[in-house]
Formats: structure tokens, C-alpha cells, sequence
């Protein structure tokens, strides 16, 4: 299968000034940016920047980023899932993961998530893949957010609608442990019904092993 990646940008008007939203970001771009020091959720800024240097650079890789001039402060990723989890066991080559989506602290509520989403999909190449996440609470800044378990789920289900990933049922354990951890996905509308029904498949392990 090959990935073609074709750009995409829009901004977004605050208080503070305009926002540029753009991608797939090749390597060599993100490379030149700063990385906003309020982005912490997964590693150290630095680390984190290096990681998604490496991310564009993977032939499925995609990174979405949102910048206020020169300066990365929020992003999503797409690659393969990873070799470690159930969602890798099919070998899919139309099933990509969104690993990961943070937005710097002072730059929450001005739907610069939903942006990344909806520029992440403006690309025809993502109606051939299934686009899924792993959503679970303990990654949630509730803190930060000041919010409850419940109100976090509730908005970023919103958020990631506004990419159309819906809600789908799965037997994966650890999604099973909380009843705020969901899977969300979208079918791309030139995805194969052989890979919709391996993605349920791998959607319940449990059931298909026996």
C-alpha cells in the first residue's frame, strides 16, 4: 500500500492571534520548529519532538501540528499501531493508529483539537485507512482541566467526532477495565469489508480465539 500524504492547512483566530494548522509535516519541518515547553502529557518536550521527527519520517507516519509562529504547541499522530498491542496482530496495512493529540495548556478552548482532526482528514488518503484510538483515563489531565472522569470523556469524544471517530465495543482487557476507556475509530469510506471484518476481529480477540 503506498501512503501518500498530501498537505493541508487552515487557521484559527484567538485572542492572542492566529494559529496555523497544518500537515502531514515532513521531518525536516518539524525539525525547525520550537516545541512548546507546555507540552509535557507523554515525555519530555524534547524527547517528544524527536519522537514525532521520527514518526513523519516512517512511511504511514503522520503528524498534524498546530503552531503559533514558530512554535509547535499542539499536535496529533498517526503510524502503525504498535507491535505490542492486539491491533498490530493483523498486520493491517490500512490500520493506522492515532497514538497521540495534546494542545499546549494556554492554548485549551480554542478548539485547536478539533482543528488538528479536521485538517488530519481533509487528506483523501485517510478515506483508505481505519483511523482508530485507544482512549484511557489515566493519560486524562483531569487536573489540569479541572474536570471529573466523566466530563473529560464526554469532551474528547467531542473532540475526536469532529475527525469522525465514533465510539466502537471491544473485548481488549484494559480498555474493559474502566468504563471511561473506550475505543474510537473511522472507516474510511474505500476501506475493503475484508479489512472492516478483521478490524472486528481484532476489536474481539476474545471471541474469535475460540
Amino acid at each position: 500500500m503506498k501512503h501518500h500524504k498530501t498537505y493541508h492547512s487552515t487557521s484559527i483566530q484567538t485572542a492572542a492571534g492566529p494559529l496555523l494548522v497544518e500537515g502531514p509535516v515532513p521531518p525536516e519541518d518539524l525539525a525547525q520548529y520550537e516545541f512548546h515547553e507546555g507540552l509535557t502529557a507523554f515525555r519530555l518536550p524534547h524527547e517528544q519532538h524527536k519522537a514525532l521527527i521520527e514518526i513523519a519520517g516512517l512511511p504511514e507516519g503522520r503528524i498534524i501540528i498546530a503552531r503559533d509562529g514558530q512554535t509547535i504547541i499542539g499536535y496529533v499522530t498517526y503510524l502503525y499501531p504498535d507491535p505490542l498491542e492486539r491491533w498490530s496482530d493483523g498486520n493491517m496495512e490500512d490500520l493506522l493508529e492515532l497514538g497521540a493529540i495534546e494542545v499546549a495548556p494556554g492554548y485549551r478552548g480554542c478548539s485547536v483539537g478539533k482543528t488538528l482532526l479536521t485538517v488530519s482528514m481533509m487528506d483523501e488518503q485517510m478515506e483508505h485507512y481505519i483511523i482508530m484510538t485507544t482512549e484511557y483515563y489515566w493519560h486524562w489531565d483531569l487536573k489540569g482541566m479541572k474536570k471529573d472522569v466523566w466530563e473529560y470523556r464526554k469532551i474528547m469524544e467531542k473532540m475526536m467526532n469532529a475527525g469522525g471517530l465514533v465510539w466502537f465495543a471491544t473485548d481488549e482487557p484494559e480498555i474493559s477495565s474502566h468504563p471511561a476507556n473506550c475505543l474510537m475509530a473511522r472507516i474510511g469510506r474505500h476501506v475493503s469489508q475484508e479489512s472492516i471484518e478483521q478490524f472486528d476481529r481484532l476489536r474481539f480477540y476474545q471471541r474469535f480465539m475460540y
